[in-house]
């Protein structure tokens, strides 16, 4: 198996795997919801709006298979998520990533806005 980083353009590259694991919105906002304490499962479902149960408890497992998030079963009914040291490393660029958003979603939504309106203009001119 190949651990050095390469390029991301190539199939076979750890780069591309890592940014696939992560690019996924549930994926980064699970890892942004264990970054300051673990959780348990409903605790997450409640921090993050529009997750379903099923969709946190595969985004889990998947995040447990590439070593980003442990589970801790304390009693039958008490298991906490936590992030892995290496689940840890991910952190500051989420927060990076989470300051991008907040800073720039509302010029995003702007444009959305503008090239909808648009789009509308040209159906109307058009018909």
């Amino acid at each position: 198996m190949r651990n050095a980083a390469g390029s991301a353009f190539l199939a076979d590259c750890p780069t591309r795997l890592a940014v696939e694991i992560i690019s996924d919105k549930w994926s980064v906002l699970v890892l942004f919801g264990l970054s300051h304490q673990p959780r348990r499962h409903g605790e997450l479902v409640d921090l993050i709006g529009g997750i379903s149960r099923k969709v946190l408890t595969q985004t889990l497992r998947r995040l447990q298979q590439y070593g980003l998030v442990e589970r801790h079963a304390e009693a039958a009914r008490r298991v906490e998520y936590s992030l892995t040291d290496l689940g840890r490393t991910l952190v500051e660029p989420i927060e990076v990533l989470t300051n991008w958003a907040r800073d720039h979603g509302g010029a995003i939504i702007d444009f959305q806005e503008a090239a909808q309106a648009a789009a509308s203009a040209r159906v109307r001119a058009a018909g």
